[in-house]
């Protein structure tokens, strides 16, 4: 079965072709907290950065990421844990990385005081931190929201494939559908050994759940995914079967 997240050379990219991921009920969020709740236990020593494009376009969407990165503490830890580094870029050349953090309270309190700022993505900068920060202190994935990508996807899939090769998949989140955006994700993801998934405003439900099952993995690893994902919604098992593949 051909995955509508991997598109191949000869498929278009347009807009008109991407394919739209459910969007989870409350059943099937409460399905997956009882899921979580009865996974085993791990160290609690996974690292994971959570980064964000916090240009001008993306300010309806920030409270609700917010939110989201709070529920994914959450998840984590049902698992044992999890130590969290929120990254985000804005403006002129505004990149910010906090400490690791284990709760949630402190970086929910640094994302309530930002706004987003007018600027060019950073997606560059982003991966090469993750390859820095790896070298201090293995990391286990990265994850990654934003609507845009303006910048050299060659240097963008050489950094990608790096992070690939260190075992460091990158879960690129799209908010919207431009089709310039969709195939640097998708290629981003690809060669990092990761995920892609698109949501939009209305379905803030359905990315809760997918940051949730990438918290899963980082905290409890792809077997941890792996037993989730057989009673999880069709979005969860999509990103499931990409990192299989």
């Amino acid at each position: 079965m051909k995955n509508p997240f991997r598109p191949d050379q000869k498929q278009s990219t347009s807009s008109s072709k991407t394919d739209k991921l459910p969007v989870s009920g409350k059943q099937d969020v409460q399905a997956f907290l009882s899921k979580v709740a009865a996974l085993p236990q791990t160290g609690g020593d996974a690292r994971l950065i959570f980064s964000l494009d916090a240009t001008a376009s993306r300010q309806a969407t920030w409270d609700v990421a917010s939110q989201l990165q709070t529920d994914m503490f959450l998840s984590a830890q049902a698992l044992g844990g999890l130590h969290v580094q929120l990254c985000y870029f804005r403006g002129f050349a505004d990149f910010y990385a906090s400490s690791w953090q284990s709760g949630s309270k402190e970086l929910l309190r640094v994302m309530s005081g930002i706004h987003c700022q007018a600027g060019v993505t950073q997606l560059e900068r982003v991966l090469r931190h993750a390859l820095t920060e790896n070298a201090k202190q293995k990391i286990k994935c990265v994850i990654y929201i934003g609507d845009a990508m303006e910048e050299n996807l060659d240097i963008l899939a050489h950094l990608a494939g790096k992070l690939g090769l260190l075992n460091i998949p990158v879960f690129m989140f799209q908010e919207r559908n431009d089709p310039i955006t969709q195939r640097a994700f998708v290629e981003i993801s690809r060669l990092s050994g990761g995920a892609y998934s698109q949501f939009d405003a209305a379905s803030a439900d359905q990315l809760r759940e997918l940051l949730r099952a990438v918290a899963i993995y980082a905290a409890g690893g792809l077997k941890a995914l792996q037993n989730f994902s057989k009673t999880a919604t069709k979005s969860v098992k999509l990103l499931q079967q990409q990192l299989k593949s």
